[in-house]
């Protein structure tokens, strides 16, 4: 598969038809000066949930236990066919719900800073960004004002919105592609049970070094570097598991460096007995999230991604590690329909594509 297979690999993928079959409303408050979005979730009991407490009920939709406690003050918060609903209720065929879940953070010490955010899909619950690199996720010493929790702040200030900063799939500083954000806390509880159990489905693109094996799995735990707050590396006493999935979609090779070429099959089998520089395009997908998991787990099977500043700084065909988060795919909290989103391929990672 080369660049241009690599554009119509993208445009393969399924891509999300976003329906709702829901009703699902906003209620808009001001509070000390400030718009808040609080978020309103509608239900009629079905056949199957009829003798049902509405307490389990809820928490069989993922209300965690603190939404559930921030909705004690309000008294409005569930109503069960128009009257206060309860705990221990008995939910009837037929019967109406109607959820007020309260907006009770707040991002407000996140400085707004104006930024062209790429955004791929936005609703009531969900934004999805296309992350550019050289971007940290989160404000940290040194990263006050350059991060995408800045951007965001910008992004709900122009639209006149109070927002809480809430990431679901956190990416290192230079790796591009697609990431979640929640707009409500039911949403980030929803979406981080998905992330807890394994249900978002997370396709990453890398270029590694050296030519892999055409596919495999790596089972290696995963723990802090002695002596280092950031590095990682594979550590089977006190690591943590970690597993990463991958496949080789396609082989570059150079005899001088310079003009590199697409291997076919029989390139590859003889590239070990000639002097070749050679890499190959992966496709990777994360069964664990731990901190650096691909860059750690290429280098530990002897093909590192190169322009890592931390792991192998050979900077001859780009200059940051090319990983890019690819594709999402989940079920949206609310609707649960099915989502699938593709982070087009960025600009430096596909010139890579060109050099080689």
């Amino acid at each position: 598969m080369g660049i241009f297979s690599v554009l119509l690999y993208t445009l393969s993928k399924k891509i999300a038809v976003f329906n709702y079959t829901q009703s699902l409303f906003f209620s808009i408050h001001i509070t000390f000066r400030r718009i808040t979005l609080d978020r309103i979730l509608t239900y009629t009991i079905q056949p199957e949930q009829e003798g049902m407490q509405l307490l389990d009920f809820l928490r069989s939709k993922g209300f965690s236990r603190g939404i559930l406690s921030s909705m004690k003050p309000y008294k409005s918060a569930i109503q069960l066919n128009g009257e206060r609903g309860f705990g221990k209720s008995v939910l009837r065929t037929g019967d109406f719900l109607r959820i007020h879940i309260p907006e009770t953070d707040s991002s407000e010490n996140i400085l707004p800073v104006k930024m062209d955010l790429s955004i791929l899909y936005e609703d009531e619950d969900i934004l999805v960004i296309n992350k550019e690199a050289d971007m940290p996720v989160h404000p940290s010493i040194g990263n006050y004002d350059n991060t995408l929790a800045n951007g965001i702040a910008w992004y709900f200030k122009e639209k006149g919105q109070a927002f809480v900063y809430r990431c679901i799939n956190r990416l290192d500083r230079d790796t591009t592609g697609a990431l979640i954000l929640a707009k409500n806390p039911y949403s980030a509880a929803v979406l981080s049970a998905q992330m807890k159990q394994r249900q978002i489905r997370r396709t990453y693109l890398a270029i590694v070094q050296g030519i892999t094996p055409e596919f495999g799995t790596i089972d290696a735990p995963i723990g802090r570097a002695e002596d280092s707050t950031i590095e990682r590396q594979v550590d089977f006493t006190n690591g943590e598991r970690a597993v990463t999935h991958y496949e080789r979609l396609d082989a570059y090779g150079s005899y001088d460096g310079h003009t590199f070429s697409r291997l076919s099959a029989h390139d590859i089998q003889k590239a070990s007995a000639v002097t070749f520089i050679t890499y190959s395009l992966m496709e990777l997908h994360l069964e664990t999230g731990r901190t650096h998991q691909i860059r750690v787990h290429m280098k530990h099977i002897g093909h590192p991604l190169p322009g890592d500043f931390l792991y192998n700084p050979d900077y001859r065909i780009i200059h940051r590690q090319p990983l890019h988060s690819f594709q999402l795919e989940f079920a949206h909290p609310v609707t649960g329909e099915n989502i699938c989103i593709t982070a087009p391929v960025p600009r430096d990672f596909a010139n890579a594509f060109h050099h080689l």
